[in-house]
C-alpha cells in the first residue's frame, strides 16, 4: 500500500482514468466492428468520419499507438471502398 498522500491520490486518479480509457476503447472497437460487418456502402461512409475521429482521439490519449490507429483507418478505408 502507498505510504504518501500524493501516491494514494495518484492511485485513485489512475483507476478513474483506466475505467474511462476502457470505455472509450470498447466504444471505438464496437464502432469499427459495425463498419467492418456493414454491407451497405452508404451506411458505412456515414460512420467513417466518426470512427476516424474516435481512433485519432485514442491515439492522442495514448490508449492505442498512433500506428495502430493508422493501420485500422487504412483497413477500414479499404473495406469501405470495396463495398458495392
Amino acid at each position: 500500500m502507498a505510504n504518501h498522500k500524493s501516491a494514494i491520490k495518484r492511485i485513485r486518479s489512475n483507476d478513474a482514468k483506466r475505467v474511462r480509457n476502457r470505455y472509450y476503447h470498447r466504444t471505438t472497437r464496437n464502432a469499427v466492428k459495425a463498419i467492418r460487418t456493414s454491407n451497405n456502402k452508404k451506411e458505412a461512409l456515414g460512420l467513417v468520419s466518426a470512427v476516424f475521429s474516435m481512433l485519432d482521439k485514442l491515439a492522442k490519449r495514448n490508449v492505442i499507438h498512433k500506428n495502430k490507429a493508422a493501420n485500422i483507418k487504412s483497413s477500414i478505408h479499404h473495406h469501405v471502398n470495396a463495398l458495392a
